[in-house]
C-alpha cells in the first residue's frame, strides 16, 4: 500500500511515519518543512517538500490511501493570518478531496481537532454533540469535516479529534500544555500557571498515532472519532511534571478560563486500546532531555517561528 502523509514532516508526522515505515507500506511525506525534516532516510520513504496550496504539487499517482494532517495548527498560529488559515487548512483539503476522488483513491483520513466543539458544559463531550467552534483554527477543521463528509459514496473517509497532543517527536512541539510545563521545569526549575483550573483533554503521541494506523485496519470503522484519554487541569499536569522534575509553582490570573473535555468512548468501544498517558509523556521528556536528545529551541515552538519565517 502507499501512503501520502500530508502535514508528513510535522509534530505528529515524525512519529506516524516511521510506524507506517515499519509495517512496509511505501510512504510519500509531503510538507512545507517549515519547522525542518527529521526523517531519517529510508528506502520506502519519499520526502516532499511542497505547499498544500499548490494542490497541482501534490504527489498522489499511486496512492491508496491519504493521510491529511497538513494544517495551521492551533488557535495562536491561526491567528497570526486569517486567510492564510483558510487556505491551508479548508480550501486546501477541499482541493485535496476532490483530487483524490478523481485519482479513485479509495481511503481519506483527517486530522480534524478536537476544539470544534467549542466550550460545552457538558461533562461527557460525545461526538453527537453541536460543533460550535470559536476560532479561524476550528471552524477551519469543522468545514473541513463537513466537506469530506460530502466524499463518503466516493471513498472511504474517516476522521480524529484529537484532543491536545504531548510526548516526545524528532520535531517537536514545546507550545502545547504538557510539553511546554515540562520544558519550563527542565530550563529554568519554575512552571508558570495561568489560571490553573482550565481542564485540557490530552493524548500521548504514540497513542494518537497509533490511531491512525487502527483505522488504516479498519475501513469498516468510518466517521468521527474523539480520541483524548485524560480530561486534565492545567494545575494538576504542573503537578505531574514537578514528580520528575523539581520545580517550583507559580500561579497567576488567567483571561482564558474555558475548559476543554472530551470522550473518546466510541473509539474504544470499535476497538482502539491507548497505552501510555500524560505522565508516560513527562517521563520520556524527562529522558530524551537529560541525554541531549531533546533541546529547547525556537523551531519547536510553532508561533515563535511562524513569525520569524512565515507570517
Amino acid at each position: 500500500m502507499k501512503i501520502l502523509v500530508t502535514g508528513g514532516c510535522g509534530y505528529k508526522g515524525h512519529v506516524l511515519v516511521p510506524k507506517l515505515l515499519n509495517r512496509g507500506y511505501e510512504v510519500v511525506a509531503f510538507d512545507t518543512q517549515w519547522f525542518g525534516n527529521f526523517h531519517q532516510p529510508h528506502p520506502a520513504l519519499q520526502v516532499v517538500k511542497g505547499d498544500i496550496r499548490d494542490i497541482n504539487s501534490v504527489p498522489l499517482k499511486g496512492v491508496d490511501c491519504v493521510i491529511h494532517l497538513s494544517s495551521i495548527a492551533n488557535d495562536p498560529c491561526s491567528d497570526l493570518n486569517p486567510q492564510l488559515t483558510w487556505e491551508v487548512s479548508a480550501l486546501a483539503t477541499m482541493q485535496l478531496a476532490d483530487k483524490a476522488k478523481r485519482h479513485d483513491i479509495k481511503r481519506f483520513i483527517y486530522a480534524s481537532s478536537g476544539s470544534v466543539y467549542g466550550v460545552k458544559e457538558e461533562e461527557q463531550v460525545t461526538e453527537d454533540l453541536e460543533l460550535d467552534p470559536i476560532s479561524a483554527y476550528n471552524k477551519t477543521k469543522m468545514v473541513s469535516e463537513r466537506v469530506l463528509m460530502s466524499y463518503a459514496d466516493d471513498m472511504v473517509v474517516q476522521m480524529i479529534r484529537p484532543a491536545t497532543v504531548c510526548g516526545y517527536s524528532p520535531r517537536m512541539r514545546l507550545d502545547v500544555s504538557v510539553n511546554l510545563l515540562t520544558m519550563q521545569a527542565l530550563t529554568t526549575g519554575k512552571i508558570k500557571v495561568f489560571g490553573g483550573k482550565q481542564v485540557r483533554p490530552n493524548i500521548h503521541i504514540d497513542d494518537i498515532t497509533d490511531a491512525y494506523l487502527f483505522l488504516l485496519d479498519h475501513p469498516e470503522a468510518t466517521g468521527v472519532y474523539n480520541a483524548g484519554f485524560e480530561n486534565i487541569s492545567i494545575l494538576d499536569i504542573a503537578n505531574m511534571v514537578t514528580q520528575y522534575v523539581p520545580a517550583e509553582i507559580t500561579v497567576t490570573e488567567s483571561n482564558d478560563p474555558r475548559s476543554y473535555r472530551v470522550n473518546s468512548d466510541r473509539l474504544l468501544k470499535a476497538g482502539f486500546k491507548p497505552k501510555k498517558n500524560v505522565k508516560t509523556a513527562i517521563q520520556e521528556m524527562v529522558e530524551h532531555y537529560q541525554a541531549g536528545v531533546l533541546k529547547n529551541e525556537d523551531h519547536f515552538y510553532n508561533l515563535k517561528w511562524m513569525q520569524k519565517t512565515v507570517v
